[in-house]
């Protein structure tokens, strides 16, 4: 995989600071040559302390990955939302994990894009997870072609530049206004590997979730939900704490009898700047079946009262 540029500034300018404009950081390029990378002028190798001058062609060739032989094919298929050269973006389904487990090896949503990758006779088949969900909640997951498009991305999410929009449907209605913000960090449950909490200590990590009231009815309520921070369990340990548990959420005690038999959280929005064009860029997932079909039978209640 290559990127490149056509210098369009009069005005002289070195190489790195070019690239830097580009969002090909100092650390980034280093990766990239220390792994075998390199960087051309007009088809000549350059160092970063070359001066550039207007019309010059810039290119970055990046190393070749290694093949990935520890994640097996999965030929069930996937919902593409957006794909092009550097990323792709699904609507992962519920009851799917985003990565390989040692319990299910081959059962992930990273196994099917490998198998899509592979039907498509793709050169890089290497995967790289951008963003993951839970096993049963669904939505928008991203997917990066090479690991300096993934470093990329992820640079964005250290910066908080990736706006994550989720669905909720919860017991209760969260006390106070309809509009507001939990900020409370979250720590593991002691004695547990998969339960949070809220911190009851000074350990827990900054965790800021922000939320949208939108529908109220009989069995639970509907919200909108961003994340500010992306801790394990986020939404779910809020909600919890704000005595608001999802429906369906058997591990922090949710619900199972008001006809989701899983956490009701679904990814509906991701934005993000395309990590080469630096377009802002927004995808949406449409609600799954069973969260629509809930919505659906609780608004004809509502109606027919």
């Amino acid at each position: 995989m290559q990127l490149q540029w056509t210098v369009t500034k009069n005005d002289p300018e070195l190489l790195k600071h070019f690239l830097k404009a580009h969002k090909i950081s100092k650390r980034l390029l280093a990766r990239i040559k220390f792994n075998g990378g390199k960087i051309y002028v007009n088809h000549v190798e350059q160092t970063v302390r070359y001066t550039l001058q207007v019309g010059d062609i810039v290119t970055v060739v990046f190393p070749q990955e290694h093949a990935q032989d520890n994640v097996y094919v999965s030929n069930m298929p996937i919902d593409i939302i957006y794909e092009d050269d550097y990323v792709l973006v699904v609507n992962k389904p519920a009851g799917i994990t985003s990565i390989p487990s040692y319990a299910h090896p081959n059962y992930s949503m990273a196994n099917r894009v490998k198998g899509y990758y592979v039907r498509q006779a793709y050169k890089n088949q290497v995967i790289h997870v951008v963003t993951r969900l839970d096993k049963h909640t669904s939505g928008v997951m991203v997917f990066a072609k090479h690991q300096f498009i993934h470093a990329l991305l992820d640079e964005q999410l250290r910066q908080g530049d990736v706006d994550k929009r989720y669905a909720a449907l919860s017991e209760k209605a969260i006390q106070g206004e309809e509009h507001g913000v939990i900020n409370a960090p979250i720590e593991r449950a002691p004695d547990s590997l998969m339960l949070r909490q809220v911190s009851k200590t000074n350990q827990g990590k900054i965790a800021i979730t922000e939320y949208w009231k939108q529908e109220e009815f009989k069995n639970g309520v509907l919200y909108y939900i961003k994340l500010h921070t992306g801790r394990t369990h986020q939404i779910r340990v809020h909600f919890k704490y704000k005595q608001a548990t999802l429906l369906g959420d058997d591990l922090y005690g949710g619900a199972m009898d008001k006809g989701l038999d899983r956490q009701a959280l679904h990814c509906y929005q991701l934005s993000f700047y395309h990590p080469i064009t630096q377009d802002y860029m927004h995808f949406n997932a449409k609600f799954p079946e069973d969260m629509e079909n809930w919505l659906i039978k609780e608004r004809i209640k509502k109606w027919t009262k």
